[in-house]
């Protein structure tokens, strides 16, 4: 074995092994301001729970929420509480919802160390949903990209009321 397939296997590992403790660790704990274990949104929320509470990533192209241009609001996809506005929206080319501004209040952000490269992550201040990253090459006026999986969001036209937000 070679230096280099040595240290392959010892970062693949680790990568790993940090993975499998951050979704222990993100199942267990109260997150967001309800303080609620993301074991409670289990059944609430479907495919979207690996996103939402193990902070998994779906599939770039693979939202329809991509090519959703109407206006109206984007809500957290477990506890509905309304995160971007349609108006915020923009086609960023990477497969994902990507938005240059969330609403006021809407989003907390932590480091985030995963890839070794420190990111910015984010996700619903209100049930700790994991949403996505933030970017430093979005448009203007902000210079932000919020690249957002589809999944973890749920699109409301402006014709129709916000759902009421849910616990």
């Amino acid at each position: 074995m070679t230096r280099r397939d040595l240290l392959s296997t010892l970062a693949a590992l680790g990568a790993g092994a940090l993975a499998g403790c951050r979704q222990a660790e993100a199942a267990g704990r109260g997150l967001g301001t309800l303080g609620l274990p993301a074991e409670h949104w289990r059944d609430k929320v479907g495919a979207a729970w690996a996103v939402l509470f193990e902070e998994d990533t779906e599939r770039p192209h693979s939202s329809p929420l991509n090519r959703e241009k109407r206006k109206g609001t984007y809500v957290c996809a477990a506890c509905y509480q309304p995160l971007f506005s349609a108006d915020t929206k923009y086609e960023s080319g990477t497969g994902w919802p990507s938005f240059w501004k969330p609403l006021d209040g809407a989003v907390d952000t932590k480091r985030d160390f995963l890839l070794i490269i420190p990111r910015t992550e984010y996700h619903c201040r209100r049930c700790g949903g994991h949403q996505g990253h933030v970017f430093d090459d979005g448009p203007q006026p902000t210079g932000l990209r919020y690249c957002n999986n589809g999944l973890a969001l749920r699109f409301v036209p402006e014709s129709e009321p916000l759902p009421e937000l849910r616990s």
